[in-house]
């Protein structure tokens, strides 16, 4: 079957040219999101299926995978959509800004994942048998009789190392992480690679400006002076993941801008040799 990847969190950002370059690419896309008017226009641009679904509501995610299946099926998933909310300390924070964050991240990935894994394994059914080849020894068989997929979790460098203020954010990431991590250890011996991708610094339209609640001058400080990733940045390394040989499996690829050597350091203004 042809490859069709279905993309969370596809309506803006990270999700939105993630859809855009797997079509660069020739690949089919299903994009996932709760802004319709927002699909819309990157159906007219791209070709994606779109199907409008908050990641968070288990039926309408069950409703999604079955639009999925009923319109060609997947053999990918990324599950992109995700958030973070205010940048309060533990004493400080909303249970309510903490519950979203949970559901949108952790739950919402979940539901996903588990809604859409029977389309992910009729795919791994769809290829053909392949004919052993008996001069190639043992090997030639073990890859044999079946097709591929492959699930992508976008998670965070905030959920491999906390900083103050990122709390609620840090502990839904880490638990993204950890999602990801059980997730490979239960689909062990299925043709299903997980992967993850934990970006540093990126700038999207939409990322810090909703998690500080709309402040567009605070939410342009992380910027200033440094070059972060860009959307696109991002799409061509989740992207190049799918383009390795299935047998691949990139398990965690942390992407930082060259600027930031950790979460707590970053270079501001110009780069040079010392």
């Amino acid at each position: 079957m042809a490859q069709r990847v279905v993309v969370t969190g596809a309506s803006s950002g990270i999700g939105a040219a993630t859809v855009r370059r797997f079509a660069e690419l020739g690949y089919e896309t299903v994009a996932v999101a709760r802004r319709e008017d927002r699909l819309r226009e990157l159906a007219a641009e791209t070709g994606a299926h779109v199907i409008q679904c908050d990641v968070t509501d288990e039926a309408a995610v069950a409703r999604m995978a079955e639009e999925v299946r009923a319109t060609g099926g997947a053999s990918g998933l990324v599950n992109n959509a995700g958030g973070a909310l205010g940048t309060d300390s533990v004493e400080t924070a909303l249970n309510d800004d903490w519950r979203r964050m949970f559901e949108v991240n952790v739950i919402g990935l979940r539901n996903v994942t588990a809604a859409l894994l029977p389309v992910l394994r009729e795919a791994t059914r769809a290829a053909a048998p392949a004919q052993p080849d008996a001069s190639a020894g043992a090997a030639a068989g073990v890859d044999a009789g079946h097709g591929w997929a492959s699930i992508l979790n976008l998670t965070s460098t905030a959920g491999l190392a906390s900083y103050p203020g990122g709390g609620g954010y840090n502990a839904a990431k880490y638990a993204a992480h950890a999602v990801t991590e059980v997730l490979r250890l239960e689909l062990a011996g299925e043709p299903i690679r997980v992967m993850e991708v934990a970006p540093g610094l990126v700038h999207t339209e939409e990322f810090t400006l909703n998690r500080l609640r709309g402040d567009a001058a605070a939410a342009s400080i992380p910027y200033e002076n440094v070059t972060p990733l860009t959307a696109e940045d991002v799409a061509r390394v989740l992207v190049g993941a799918f383009e390795q040989p299935p047998h691949v499996n990139q398990d965690l690829i942390v992407l930082r801008p060259v600027a930031q050597s950790s979460v707590f350091h970053v270079h501001r203004g110009p780069l040079a040799a010392k």
